[in-house]
């Protein structure tokens, strides 16, 4: 059988729909503008929830669209965040250079790591990228003479924005400097994810044994995404020490690691907006239910992961889309 140019064309135009701008999703970065508005008095939570989802979001160019499972993601976000902070205390509080020089070092180590993630696969991958997590965990309370250790960094100052627009306490600045990083690196991904190079991540995901007959190296597939998103965690967690002005071994954490995958099946993974739209629920709710109740407010978090699993197993997003097409289905 002969191959047409209509059929050539194919995947060209699937991309091409695939790029274009939803009403949806226009809304939904309009909406992201409210907490200006209806909010003022919480823009500094708005800021934390637009940074966690930039660290959702780099989660998800691995897990959702490359299926590499990941527990020690935070060793990034805080490679990202004891740059910027090591930086800040030693005399240096520019932000947009500290951003970039947090996400250099993540991306290097990232890379570094990529040729170890590359080689393995589902299990050992877990083993390994926990372990990852630990070691810079223990590398960073060792080096207390760098880092704090268990005190935290001491400091820290960011300079203001552009010279003119100071990190306050009200937050304006903060949320406005997260939100416009958080978007210019959501069309990063989304260029990214809407491409051929996008299209073989989710053929690596479902069969990383096969990608390599049809012109697609696994391997080096893998070691791609997998800076890209190391990058990205280290501008998430060197935003979150510019705008706090704050840096400790949480950072590094475990937990920190296991929120974003709870924010990820919330949402639903592989969708580009789930590790957004998970953060946001995660975020909001955690400051709702530690209010009420500040020893056991996990608790709500957990029946409210075991709820959206039971019934939702493609996360809030994913049960969204399958009501939509059984909608449309019935208007047919």
């Amino acid at each position: 059988m002969s191959i047409t140019a209509n059929t050539l064309a194919k995947p060209h135009a699937y991309l091409a729909a695939q790029t274009r701008w939803r009403p949806i999703e226009i809304a939904f970065w309009l909406a992201a503008l409210l907490p200006f508005i209806l909010f003022p008095t919480h823009l500094s939570l708005a800021s934390q929830i637009a940074i966690t989802a930039l660290f959702a979001l780099s989660l998800d160019l691995i897990l959702g669209y490359a299926g590499i499972v990941s527990l020690g993601h935070a060793a990034f976000f805080g490679l990202g965040a004891y740059t910027a902070g090591i930086l800040s205390a030693h005399g240096w509080g520019e932000p947009l250079s500290g951003l970039v020089l947090g996400a250099s070092v993540a991306a290097i180590v990232g890379y570094a790591a990529s040729f170890i993630i590359a080689r393995f696969r589902h299990l050992a991958l877990l083993m390994i990228t926990l372990g990852m997590g630990f070691l810079l965990l223990e590398a960073a309370n060792s080096a207390s003479w760098l880092t704090g250790g268990t005190d935290g960094l001491q400091g820290v100052r960011t300079w203001p924005l552009f010279g003119r627009f100071q990190f306050d306490l009200f937050g304006y600045t903060a949320y406005t400097y997260s939100l416009v990083v958080l978007f210019l690196l959501f069309l990063l991904a989304r260029r990214v994810i809407h491409s051929p190079f996008g299209l073989a991540l989710r053929g690596i995901r479902e069969n990383a044994l096969r990608m390599p007959a049809i012109g697609a190296g696994s391997r080096k597939h893998i070691r791609t995404i997998y800076t890209m998103s190391a990058a990205m965690a280290g501008t998430a967690g060197a935003m979150l020490t510019q705008t706090t002005e704050t840096v400790s071994l949480g950072v590094l954490d475990f937990q920190r690691s296991a929120d974003v995958l709870v924010m990820l099946v919330l949402g639903g993974a592989g969708r580009l907006y789930g590790g957004l739209v998970g953060a946001v629920i995660f975020m909001v709710a955690r400051d709702n239910f530690s209010g009420l109740n500040p020893q056991y407010w996990y608790f709500w978090i957990g029946l409210l992961l075991v709820t959206v699993v039971m019934f939702l197993p493609n996360g809030i997003l994913g049960g969204l889309a399958q009501l939509l097409s059984r909608w449309r289905g019935g208007r047919q």
